[in-house]
């Protein structure tokens, strides 16, 4: 932590978030923009850091019922669904649009070659 009023506010104690010493780490970049897409939502007041707590913790409950092993691995798949659910529970997007985004990624991964940034086309969004 620090008191250089330059840098921005630490991130409140998320015990679950994959770490090392130097702060998160991440696998894949997706997970770095969801994670800092979460913290910026929280810094704009969208969520309070309690709700974002109680949603991410009823996914991975969700998630551990359904059979997931809990092994780390899915951590970032159970913060992505808990973003979206609190961003259509805030009305910034609704269900069909996430729909819309998530397919549209989908198809843009799947022409993708492995290695190779993901980049979404207009095509990307045909139905």
């Amino acid at each position: 932590m620090t008191d250089d009023p330059t840098m921005p506010p630490a991130l409140p104690p998320l015990s679950n978030v994959p770490r090392d010493a130097e702060g998160p780490v991440f696998r894949e970049p997706w997970e770095a923009q969801a994670f800092a897409l979460a913290v910026s939502l929280h810094e704009r007041g969208v969520f309070s850091w309690a709700e974002w707590a109680a949603t991410l913790g009823e996914e991975i409950k969700k998630a551990q019922a359904g059979g997931d092993p809990d092994s780390g691995e899915t951590y970032y798949h159970h913060w992505l669904a808990a973003l979206e659910r609190l961003v259509a529970a805030k009305g910034l997007a609704d269900a069909r649009v996430l729909t819309r985004m998530r397919e549209a990624w989908r198809r843009a991964s799947a022409r993708t070659p492995h290695g190779t940034p993901i980049a979404l086309a207009p095509s990307d969004f045909d139905a």
